[in-house]
């Protein structure tokens, strides 16, 4: 067996354990493969095996990446990916010594997300046509999105059984097929229990079939037709800033912070594995809060 098919066995071996030990989604395995089949070519170009690089091997190829144009969170997260690579293959055994132990980047300041102001959901939430039947299921999906604060996917692929009106709940199969349980609020128990009343039924042939908000043949909507959406009922809104799909996600989470919840419990409504990952909204309250006085106050 060659040294490539030997390595590239090696990185399946890797992304097998990631997904059966912790359920990483297609995404995630997919980002991974791709930086280390990168990384292996860049090997093999320099001669050098995947499991026992050069201290210096590394830090070159980041050097040329750095000078090419990538950036330093770029540089960062391919770091990450290969670092979380050699750990696993220190624990299997298959090296002695992580080879990337030395390597440091400078410090990234985290991204912030794309966000909205409270008055600009408002509006978004607006803008659908409610005189419609696809009017009502999309305002009925956005006060859902930002209610609970899911991923579009998350949203997209929620089935009718997974909805509780009367509590007010809606169960989510987020990352790694976990399931949670998530506060609707008043305003999104309405307009779902509008849309279902009133709306729903007209837009599907058969409404025996599971989908909550159903795109065509009675189908899930997929992510790409409802993203379609969004950005429509943004332009009616007036909202001319950059928008992502996570966008009123990160608005839920933004906003209850500015309100004063707790980083633990957002970190559980939305599902987060990791503390850290919820602790990018910290960030983005604090911007608010320094724009806020740059603005606004006399000696700002």
């Amino acid at each position: 067996m060659g040294s490539t098919t030997q390595a590239a066995a090696l990185i399946d071996a890797f992304l097998d354990g990631l997904w059966l030990e912790q359920g990483a989604s297609d995404n995630t395995l997919s980002a991974y493969r791709h930086d280390l089949t990168r990384w292996q070519a860049r090997l093999t170009a320099v001669g050098e095996p995947l499991l026992s690089p050069t201290s210096t091997a590394l830090p070159a190829w980041l050097d040329e990446r750095r000078t090419a144009g990538y950036s330093l969170r770029s540089n960062a997260r391919l770091l990450s990916s290969l670092r979380r690579f050699y750990r696993w293959a220190l624990g299997e055994g298959l090296v002695d010594h992580d080879p990337l132990v030395d390597v440091r980047l400078p410090r990234v300041r985290p991204a912030l997300p794309d966000t909205l102001e409270e008055d600009e959901v408002e509006r978004l939430l607006a803008a659908p046509d409610l005189t419609t039947d696809l009017g009502v299921r999309d305002r009925a999906m956005l006060e859902v999105l930002y209610g609970a604060g899911l991923r579009v996917t998350e949203l997209v692929g929620l089935t009718t059984d997974a909805v509780n009106l009367r509590q007010g709940v809606v169960r989510v199969r987020g990352k790694g097929d976990k399931d949670r349980l998530v506060p609707l609020g008043e305003e999104a128990v309405s307009w779902l229990e509008r849309y279902l009343r009133t709306a729903r039924g007209a837009l599907m042939a058969d409404i025996t079939r599971p989908a909550l908000f159903p795109g065509r043949d009675d189908r899930c909507l997929t992510r790409q037709a409802f993203w379609y959406r969004i950005k429509a009922h943004a332009r009616v809104a007036g909202i001319e800033r950059p928008l992502s799909p996570h966008t009123l996600r990160h608005a839920f989470a933004t906003h209850l912070l500015n309100h004063g919840a707790n980083l633990r419990v957002v970190q559980l409504l939305l599902g987060h594995s990791d503390l850290s990952t919820t602790q990018i909204y910290t960030h983005v309250a604090q911007v608010r809060l320094e724009d806020l006085h740059a603005n606004h106050h006399p000696r700002g």
